[in-house]
């Protein structure tokens, strides 16, 4: 198995740096989907234009690059040991290649190994087959859409939905709900995995399974594969869209299994994934560990994903806006949902960690009038010059910081809060009352923020709370992010959700019977 190592560092690099080709195909699709100058159509553009940095660069799609997830089929006989010590190995390396983010954090003291490794991280399944060969699958899945991952009971009542049975159009109104519940908060457009019964355990692990299956396959089961068919029709009914920013697109792919159950239990498990749906495989020579093929590759000519025109940028409906930071009232006072926002200046990283931090002490720098850019980057030394450069650097999912974020914009002047999916009502009254707006990045478009980043100028808390959770002081310039809360009380996330309730409700009555 002198080649193992290797090999799993090749698909680690291929996972975090490149979309298999259902995946892009799927995009492209969308993207054809949407008019160009919507919203929607806006944040599709910045999601091709990053696959291509991304792979152009050999660098993360997404500055999350999850918790690696290996599902690994070997023949008996097979030393495990060995793979699995191999495998923590690449891991280690991909790490500090800045291929993956470090992403394992010690559950008790919050302490961030560093490394990607730690108790249980990664995660690595083994299973013996017949085969005379080894199978490695490894998905990549971000905590915005890991945090969307729902698991029902039923019977349930669901909002918009209704009582959902025990049945298989019970099922149908839990997967609606799912992604419902969503909202732009995973990522969206998205792909989910369900798995229908199990105990709370299998059931999710089956969902995860399913996220394996290629985008374009039929379910063999002809009940599955036809709630497959209609919930990709239905969800895309919603017009949740790309981001949560509206549209004709919110889901990309549904996959759907199930296994038996006790008679006390159902379970509906749903394992959402975002539009950066990171997973590869390879199958490999059992003796030398090599790479003799991938698994998710070409079939036939998949459309490509490019930048297209520029008409969502220059559209004469929508205002383009520069600001250099720091930012007055004024200024902020001036923009509305909707208006494109292009920062130069300095801009400040912060997540959940410096949140609570900041909630009961000073800030290490100067916010008034400041950016706070809602990011966990991947970050790299240069040997060198010793000065740290950006890897990546795509937004965080905001509402984890709703419980802190309009004392903290009180507390300290802050004019801007980038990130993605929106914020709640407590931040929106913060907003409205201390002059401040909540800007939406492209979720997922880490290559396309990286690049904005012109020097770090600093860094904070780094040795206490890790890169992802440190603050860091970043110089950018020509940063664009679009006005989706502003200080006039007005949220496209809250019109978006309350529309797309509104939809889910055509779909209470029984279809499945």
């Amino acid at each position: 198995m002198e080649r193992f190592k290797e090999s799993m560092l090749k698909l680690i690099t291929e996972t975090s740096t490149k979309l298999p080709p259902d995946v892009r195909k799927a995009i492209a699709e969308a993207k054809a989907k949407e008019d160009a100058a919507t919203r929607a159509g806006l944040a599709l553009s910045t999601i091709a234009e990053n696959l291509e940095m991304a792979e152009a660069n050999v660098s993360p799609i997404c500055q999350d690059t999850g918790l690696p997830t290996f599902e690994i089929k070997v023949p008996v006989g097979a030393n495990q040991i060995v793979m699995r010590e191999q495998i923590r190995e690449a891991v280690a390396e991909a790490t500090a290649q800045g291929i993956l983010r470090p992403n394992s954090v010690d559950s008790l003291t919050g302490k961030n190994s560093g490394n990607n490794l730690g108790p249980e991280t990664p995660v690595i399944h083994f299973e013996q087959w017949e085969k005379d060969e080894i199978e490695v699958r490894l998905i990549l899945k971000g905590g915005g859409c890991e945090n969307k991952n729902i698991q029902y009971s039923l019977p349930t009542d669901l909002e918009g939905l209704g009582r959902a049975g025990r049945d298989l159009d019970g099922v149908r109104k839990c997967i609606l709900h799912a992604v419902y519940q969503a909202q732009g908060q995973g990522c969206s457009a998205g792909f989910i995995g369900v798995g229908i019964g199990g105990d709370r355990t299998s059931g999710y692990a089956l969902a995860k399974q399913q996220l394996f299956r290629p985008v374009d396959d039929v379910n063999p089961v002809p009940e599955l594969a036809e709630l497959e068919k209609y919930i990709m029709e239905a969800a895309n009914k919603l017009s949740i869209g790309t981001m949560g920013f509206g549209g004709e697109v919110t889901l990309l792919g549904c996959k759907i299994g199930a296994i038996n159950r006790i008679p006390a239990s159902f379970f509906v498990s749903v394992a959402y994934n975002c539009w950066a749906f990171r997973r590869q495989g390879v199958i490999l020579d059992p003796v030398t560990g090599e790479i003799r093929d991938w698994l998710y590759k070409e079939t036939t000519a998949a459309p490509e994903v490019k930048e297209p025109a520029k008409s969502a940028v220059s559209s004469g409906e929508r205002r383009e806006i520069v600001l250099r930071a720091p930012i007055s009232e004024e200024q902020i006072r001036q923009l509305k949902v909707g208006d494109i926002v292009i920062i130069n200046g300095p801009m400040y990283t912060g997540r959940d960690a410096l949140h609570k931090y900041l909630m009961d002490h000073d800030a290490p720098v100067d916010l008034n009038g400041g950016v706070l850019y809602h990011c966990g980057p991947v970050m790299l030394k240069n040997k060198e010059t010793g000065e740290w450069e950006v890897k990546a650097a795509g937004p965080t999912t905001s509402i984890r910081e709703e419980p802190y974020q309009g004392e903290i914009i009180r507390k300290f002047g802050i004019r801007a809060v980038i990130g993605k999916g929106g914020m709640g009502p407590k931040t929106l009254a913060a907003l409205k009352e201390y002059g401040a707006v909540y800007l939406n990045a492209i979720g997922g478009a880490a290559q396309y923020y990286a690049r904005c980043v012109k020097k770090v100028n600093g860094v904070h808390f780094l040795e206490e709370f890790g890169v992802p959770e440190a603050m860091w002081e970043f110089e950018v310039e020509g940063f664009a992010a679009i006005v989706t809360m502003d200080a006039h009380g007005n949220s496209l996330h809250a019109d978006v959700e309350k529309t797309s309730l509104e939809k889910l409700e055509q779909f209470k009555e029984p279809v499945f019977v």
